[in-house]
Formats: C-alpha cells, structure tokens, sequence
C-alpha cells in the first residue's frame, strides 16, 4: 500500500510500537470515516509487518439515534472481516451535551484500559478536531496550557498512554484514503446538527474562514499550536523544577520569598500546582490573583485567605495551608 497517509501511519505508529514495551491496545471508534480510515491503517501494517499485539476495538454507544443499533451491526461486521475483537458500551440516560457526552466517553475508556490492562489508547482525532478544539476553547476563554491540551501523545494516570496518530492528518486526506480502498463509512446524521457547536464550526465557521481570511488557516493554525506546545512544555518544566525547589520538605507550604522573585507566568502555574498535587484540585483564578497579590505587596504583613474549608496563610517566609 504506497499511499502517502499509509506512510506516514507507518513511520509514526512504528516508533511508537518500537520504542515501547507495548503489549496490548485498545482503540476507541466511532462509525465515521476518520476511525474506519483509522481502522484500515491499524490491520494494514499489522498484516505486513506483523506486531505482536493483542488489539481490541471499543465502540461507544449513547443510543441517541433510533438507527444505533443498525450502526452497532455495521461496525461489527467491518471489524469481524478482520478476525479482531470489539468491545460495545451502551449508556443509557445521558443529557444530549456534547461535552457531557465527551467526559463520559473518555471515562468508559480509561476505565477499561485500566481494568483490562491495556498499555495503549488509540483514537481516530483528526486535525480537524485538533482546529475546532482549539477554536471552541478561545471561544470560552483559555489559556497556552489549554489550547494545547489535545496533543498527539498523552501520559495517563500511572499506567498507559492515549496516542492519536492522526490528529495532523486533515480530514481532506482522510475522505480521499477512504474512497481510494471503498471503505464502508457510516453517515452519522447528528453531525449535521448546527445546535451542536462543533458542527456549526466544522461547516460554516471554518469554510468561512478559509474562504475569505487564508485558504490555509489550518495549516496555519496547527503550526501556532506547534509552537505554542513547545513553549508550553518549557514552561512547564521551569515550573515544576522551581516548585519542587521551593516546597517545604515536610509541611504543605511553598516559599513565597522565591516565588515572589519569579516570572508572573511561573508564579500563577506554580500556585496551580501547589494546591493540585496537594488536594487534587483546581483552584479558580481568583484565589491565585488574590495570594499573588498578598505574596507580592511590597510592605509585607502577614495575612489569610479563606479557601472551602481549609485557610491559606501567608507568613515571612511560607505560604502554607491548614
């Protein structure tokens, strides 16, 4: 198969497999043309250079329309006319909400792959996901950290990672794979729902844009978040190797005489990341505004913040909670 999208599978999921002690995958589908794309890709190289993995395929159903059942059927047979196995969650009662509906999904998947001992998660994201997540998050208000959130390998937890191999791929080139190999896409109505604000982006906002802003704002804008992530992740470093500096060694408490010598950028993360690795939490951005400003008042006087049912204490030296 020497098509340019097999290629570049290839060479990225083989280095993934390579440089890896990976034994088992699970890969989360949907009935659409980037997971059956996704799908085609997966058997092709494991038919020709033969890995040794277990892989099963894990389909999630919210049983919305009044055809799931016929999507289910379909799928099945697509994924037995490769011998492999699939595993079909239905929910039952969820709120038609996009992001409702997204946080479960993700919760499903993590949850089997930890209890079945999947070392990998594959999905079928596309750039096109990668675009419109990061559209819908300027939208609301976000930061570098968030609009970079959707990126191509991801650690989990303790135990696996989530790989999206295709997420740099356009969904141009995905259609035209598809319809080169005749493989039997399954035409999901919903995503033709403009009360569903992904959809609207996808086919009017995005068109829009490319039509009369730059007929490469995809291109563009994937080459921002590039950037942006590479900046990102040495911002992150720079935060956690001053944190793990500046944290008590024993007590809940960081060294505000430090903190207050660094960047605001650092400062706010490093805040962030103080009350998340303590209490597993995420503290709203006026509760870290309201401790910068008390750390950094040049006539010091020892002061404290209430925060739920635990109080923040800013002394001489330590900013430490009880």
């Amino acid at each position: 198969m020497n098509i340019y999208l097999h290629y570049e599978f290839l060479k990225n999921f083989y280095f993934k497999i390579q440089n890896s002690s990976i034994n088992k995958i699970i890969i989360a589908i949907s009935g659409g043309q980037d997971s059956i794309c996704l799908i085609k890709l997966i058997e092709s190289i494991q038919k020709s250079i033969h890995f040794n993995l277990k892989i099963t395929y894990l389909y999630i159903d919210h049983q919305w329309k009044i055809t799931s059942k016929i999507q289910i059927q379909h799928i099945v047979n697509y994924i037995k006319s490769y011998q492999d196995d699939i595993i079909i969650y239905q929910v039952k009662n969820l709120p038609y909400s996009e992001t409702e509906a997204r946080k479960y999904r993700y919760e499903i998947i993590f949850n089997h792959a930890n209890n079945y001992n999947y070392e990998l998660i594959i999905t079928g994201h596309s750039l096109t996901d990668k675009i419109e997540t990061c559209l819908q998050k300027i939208f609301r208000g976000t930061s570098l950290n968030g609009i970079t959130s959707l990126n191509q390998d991801r650690y989990i937890k303790y135990k696996f990672h989530l790989y999206r191999p295709l997420l740099n791929i356009s969904r141009h080139d995905i259609k035209w794979f598809c319809q080169y190999f005749c493989l039997p896409i399954w035409s999901d109505t919903t995503n033709y729902y403009y009360n569903i604000k992904r959809n609207r982006l996808r086919y009017e906002l995005v068109p829009y844009l490319k039509n009369y802003f730059h007929p490469n704002i995809e291109k563009n804008i994937n080459s921002f978040l590039h950037i942006s992530n590479i900046d990102n992740e040495y911002i992150k470093q720079n935060v956690i190797k001053i944190y793990l500096w500046i944290r008590h060694k024993k007590n809940i408490a960081i060294n505000h005489q430090i903190l207050k010598k660094q960047h605001l950028a650092i400062q706010q993360r490093i805040i962030y990341l103080f009350f998340f690795h303590n209490f597993n939490l995420f503290i709203n951005q006026e509760i870290i505004y309201n401790i910068l400003v008390k750390v950094n008042q040049c006539n010091y006087i020892p002061d404290k913040i209430s925060w739920t049912i635990k109080q923040i204490y800013i002394e001489q030296k330590w900013l430490y909670i009880t």
